[in-house]
């Protein structure tokens, strides 16, 4: 069975990664996941690597259509930034980045809790350690990352114990909501998710990684929470408000931002309200429709985000008050960027109009007229932010006058790469629907569908430049949820380092007294003039010396 372990995916990834700060040759990085790739293909649905652990079946992989669908976007990624990464003289971020997708995979490929919240820990921990390799700033977003994760693993692991002690069983599946420890599950799910108020975790530390590390980070965590809630609360009424809150909020605070990379990071926190509302609703073309949307919104998120990281990566800046005027100089960059926008705007044509349709749609034929409506508006809110905002002031507004040019082939290259995938799903949507959880018999390429969602992006265009002057770049700084968790935490931090502090001086001083009197006790016995370091003459020492041994020789003969 350990024979099979180590052909787990996951397991190849987080193992290589170990090696990755060893291997000179960067290309030969990039040739890892396709090692995984195999190694996924070779495995059939329904296969399994179960491992006995005292009373506990731990099941390492357990393979069916939605894991295989999430384990095989995660490989195609990693070998995306792969490529990106090649000119990231860390080696060590990228040794973190590998075991943190390892990581990933084996939460989607986990069939029990235990084994999933160990690799969701691990998760956690290594996409840390990302943050911290992005500059000297990263430290505090770095700490408050990892409280929230650790609150959200705290109470994962409470909700995972009480279940496993109601039911009898650590098997992940669909969880019953008669078991009270279903909602600590739940919410420990949906912190990694970004639901907020625990939301504010994504703009704050995304940004605060290296050009590469923000695309690697963008793309895996809400999407495993993504796939776990699919498997385990699909149907849950309180997702379709959750996500739909999830959805305005990311939308508003997009709009409201300055910093590309911000921009980009609230519209994570909108697409994944998009994805856990098709999980509320839990019909199979619900279903269908949050997968596809996980599956296409890594590849055009990520586009989107190398397509800024290679922004930053030139100029160093990333606030939109300090760029405009690239598509001169950076006109590879610029075409990738809108190519990202317009997929994530759910353009005709592009996969993010294919999986948003879905999941649309699936509100249609559940019934519900006012979502539907907050999901078409919401729609015209992303093309207002991630569709315009992005590109135009990044790429079109006043010239900067910024010294750039297109970034390494490495980066190009990878950003084409994606950029013909947004496309080409687009364009066939048939190889999407063969991959996905269930049968797809709804086609989004009808005449009424096309010219509706054509006018709706239209009218958000049109509204965007009438808006101009209300909309263009200002140095501002948003308050978010954040600003609770930086007093907050602060103030838990510093009481919790005053107390400790403390505790510490006087257990430090309670040891001192003790070394004190120790070697007090020592020296008044064997110091010069001590008991045991007095000058003896012989003639008593060999009378003492005879006493005892004649008291051994009697004890010894008469006991």
């Amino acid at each position: 069975m350990m024979n099979n372990l180590l052909l787990h995916p996951g397991i190849i990834l987080i193992i290589f990664g170990l090696f990755i700060p060893q291997i000179r040759n960067r290309k030969i990085i990039s040739i890892i996941p396709i090692l995984a790739l195999i190694s996924l293909l070779s495995f059939q649905d329904g296969m399994q690597i179960i491992i006995n652990y005292h009373s506990y079946e731990l099941i390492f992989m357990n393979i069916d259509r939605l894991s295989r669908l999430f384990s095989l976007i995660f490989v195609l990624i990693l070998f995306a930034i792969s490529i990106f990464s090649i000119n990231q003289d860390n080696r060590k971020e990228i040794s973190f980045a590998y075991i943190y997708v390892g990581a990933s995979i084996s939460v989607v490929l986990s069939g029990d809790l235990i084994t999933l919240f160990i690799f969701w820990e691990l998760m956690a921990i290594a996409s840390t350690v990302i943050i911290w390799f992005g500059s000297p700033r990263s430290y505090g977003p770095g700490i408050r990352y990892l409280a929230v994760h650790l609150l959200g693993g705290t109470i994962l692991l409470i909700g995972i114990i009480g279940y496993a002690h109601n039911t009898g069983s650590i098997y992940f599946s669909i969880i019953s909501p008669d078991n009270i420890f279903a909602y600590f599950i739940l919410v420990g799910f949906l912190i990694n998710a970004g639901a907020p108020p625990f939301s504010s975790w994504i703009p704050d530390a995304y940004p605060s990684a290296s050009w590469s590390g923000t695309v690697i980070l963008s793309a895996f965590t809400t999407k495993t929470a993504v796939f776990v809630l699919i498997k385990g609360f699909a149907g849950y009424e309180v997702l379709l408000y959750i996500g739909t809150f999830m959805i305005f909020y990311g939308i508003i605070y997009a709009i409201l931002e300055n910093d590309m990379r911000r921009i980009l990071s609230y519209s994570i926190v909108n697409q994944v309200g998009f994805m856990i509302v098709a999980i509320g609703v839990g019909t199979e073309i619900a279903i269908n429709g949050a997968s596809s949307h996980a599956f296409t919104h890594i590849i055009y998120k990520a586009l989107l985000l190398m397509s800024a990281g290679s922004v930053f990566y030139i100029t160093g800046k990333t606030k939109c008050t300090d760029l405009g005027g690239l598509y001169k100089t950076m006109p590879i960059t610029m075409v990738c960027g809108i190519i990202g926008a317009l997929s994530i705007s759910a353009f005709p044509f592009t996969s993010g109009f294919i999986s948003k349709s879905l999941t649309v749609q699936s509100t249609v034929y559940g019934d519900m007229k006012l979502l539907w409506f907050l999901l078409t508006m919401a729609s015209a809110g992303v093309f207002l932010h991630a569709g315009i905002k992005f590109p135009w002031f990044v790429f079109f507004q006043k010239d900067a006058k910024l010294k750039a040019k297109d970034p390494p082939a490495s980066m190009k290259i990878a950003m084409i790469l994606l950029s013909f995938l947004c496309i080409f799903i687009g364009v066939f949507p048939g190889i999407l629907y063969s991959i996905l959880p269930y049968e797809v018999s709804y086609m989004p390429y009808t005449l009424d569908h096309i010219s509706s969602q054509l006018q709706l992006l239209l009218f958000s265009g049109l509204a965007f430049f009438i808006l101009l002057k209300y909309l263009k770049r200002t140095l501002t700084i948003t308050l978010d949820f954040d600003w609770f968790w930086r007093k907050f935490g602060q103030l838990v931090v510093n009481e919790f380092n005053i107390h400790l502090i403390n505790n510490v001086a006087i257990s430090l001083q309670k040891f001192s007294n003790l070394i004190n009197k120790t070697i007090d006790t020592l020296h008044k016995h064997n110091g010069p003039s001590g008991v045991l370091g007095r000058s003896w003459p012989t003639g008593n020492m060999a009378l003492w010396t005879t006493i005892i041994l004649g008291s051994f020789l009697l004890f010894y003969l008469f006991w």
